[in-house]
């Protein structure tokens, strides 16, 4: 069911981000002496085996993440913030979400912290019963409403492969549930649906209809990406074109190795 459903998610379309992401959990999780699987026990995504010692232990990757966390920067030094206001159906917002935003989360999520925003240029109604209008029509509006609400229920860390699977999708609402299932499978559609029927899943879009109200300056287009809560539009034009290069640069601390490309000598095994 699960490799029918993601049939509408095209191999050609599985981009810079989806290399990126798949090198970087190879080189940092892989097991010592050659074992480079986890353990049968181990049900939880690559993205997550570091999470908790217990994880990692169920995985049976403990001595990577503690030479992984011995690498992390200062955790007293402030990560850079860069919060995308967007919709789900913009080919603009898909784009930069799927080739910029997910995949530089994915290197350097140890000095970044990324927040996400889906509602664009919706429209809140002030009755009716449809409060809200989105640019690209009725789909819209349920996809931004089903990203609010993985996003609420199992936070950034777990829902963003989720919505970058989806964005990366021909049809993003298809693709919703089977990106689900393969990236949170700990988390029902049930669930889902029931937060997008019901009262939650308006109060979220109500509140992201009020951040997204209140920017200062105010919104022109999608995406609006501001930088450590600022908007200007170099820190735009750089993060369209390079929001790694961007990054590295406005972190104060010591640069990770991805930044600088200096090599990590630590476990020699390979995938």
């Amino acid at each position: 069911m699960l490799r029918k459903a993601l049939a509408s998610v095209p191999v050609s379309n599985m981009k810079f981000a989806s290399v990126l992401v798949l090198l970087f959990f190879c080189s940092t999780f892989k097991k010592s002496h050659g074992k480079s699987k986890p353990k049968p026990g181990c049900e939880y995504p690559p993205s997550q085996w570091c999470r908790s010692l217990e994880i990692a232990i169920e995985c049976g990757v403990q001595k990577q993440c503690l030479e992984l966390n011995a690498t992390r920067p200062n955790s007293a030094v402030p990560r850079v913030e860069v919060t995308l206001y967007y919709e789900s159906l913009c080919p603009g917002c898909r784009v930069f979400l799927t080739q910029q935003l997910f995949p530089t989360w994915a290197m350097l999520h140890d000095i970044m912290e990324v927040k996400l925003v889906p509602y664009g240029n919706a429209q809140e109604l002030p009755s009716g019963n449809s409060p809200f209008t989105c640019e690209h029509g009725e789909p819209e509006c349920h996809s931004n409403m089903i990203e609010a609400c993985i996003l609420h229920s199992v936070g950034l860390y777990s829902a963003f492969p989720v919505i970058d699977c989806m964005e990366s999708a021909a049809n993003v609402l298809a693709a919703a549930q089977p990106c689900l299932q393969l990236h949170v499978p700990s988390m029902t559609w049930d669930s889902v649906t029931t937060c997008v029927k019901g009262e939650l899943g308006f109060k979220l879009m109500h509140e992201n209809a009020l951040k997204t109200n209140a920017l200062s300056p105010a919104k022109t287009h999608v995406p609006w990406v501001t930088i450590n809560k600022e908007y200007t539009g170099d820190f735009q034009d750089k993060a369209m074109s390079s929001l790694f290069n961007l990054v590295c640069k406005m972190y104060k601390g010591g640069k990770p190795p991805a930044c600088t490309g200096a090599q990590k000598k630590l476990d020699r095994s390979l995938c």
